[in-house]
């Protein structure tokens, strides 16, 4: 099992951040936004689909369909203290109890954050993720910069996201392989004591799950 590399060093969607803005506009990403664009012609082309067709498959993996089973994965956490320690102790098999599974999520272990700890994800090789909890992958994950960087430098890269840690609190960066992923448990936020198991899952965000912001109260 892949170790943390552990740094104690200084809700929703993360607020505007110009350092991914920059790194989204680098050589990299520009390339590979290239060759995409240039398959997305081919097919379109084709009359295989259609360009809005394509933006609607990418919204619903991105924003709905992927995050939504992690978002019931939390929030069964949050409210049954029972499922949330069999979820942190073997998270593939806890996850499979909700019906999610299979591909890039066959060994995924799920660490939380508390008051005194703060996890986030990252893959230093590639782009490893557990898509049958997150969906897709956003664009930032998967740039060389934030997986050099938040390795290096977890505090200023999070506060890049607006996040900031008291100087008290730990930072631990995980790091996923195709042998091992990592879905972070986020806190819950104050003032949802009420709130039902579905009204919890649509207050958590992807990002969240990821680590790189903490979950405001709604």
């Amino acid at each position: 099992m892949s170790e943390p590399h552990d740094g104690h060093t200084h809700a929703h969607d993360a607020p505007p951040n110009p350092y991914l803005e920059k790194r989204r506009n680098g050589e990299e990403t520009a390339a590979l936004e290239a060759r995409v664009k240039a398959i997305e012609d081919l097919v379109v082309g084709k009359g295989l689909v259609t360009t809005a067709a394509l933006d609607r498959i990418v919204d619903i993996y991105e924003h709905d369909v992927g995050p939504l089973n992690g978002a019931r994965v939390v929030a069964r956490a949050w409210t049954d203290a029972a499922y949330k320690a069999r979820l942190l102790a073997d998270g593939s098999a806890a996850i499979a109890e909700l019906g999610y599974g299979g591909l890039q999520g066959e060994h995924l272990v799920v660490v939380e954050n508390t008051d005194t700890v703060h996890n986030v994800v990252v893959c230093t090789l590639c782009s490893c993720y557990p898509w049958p909890v997150l969906g897709l992958p956003p664009s930032w994950y998967k740039d060389a910069p934030y997986r050099s960087r938040v390795v290096i430098e977890p505090r200023a890269v999070l506060a890049e996201f607006g996040t900031e840690l008291d100087d008290d609190v730990e930072v631990r960066v995980w790091d996923s392989s195709a042998e091992m992923r990592y879905m972070v448990l986020p806190q819950r936020p104050p003032g949802t004591e009420g709130m039902s198991e579905a009204a919890l899952a649509g207050i958590v965000t992807r990002d969240a799950m990821i680590g790189v912001p903490r979950l405001a109260s709604p």
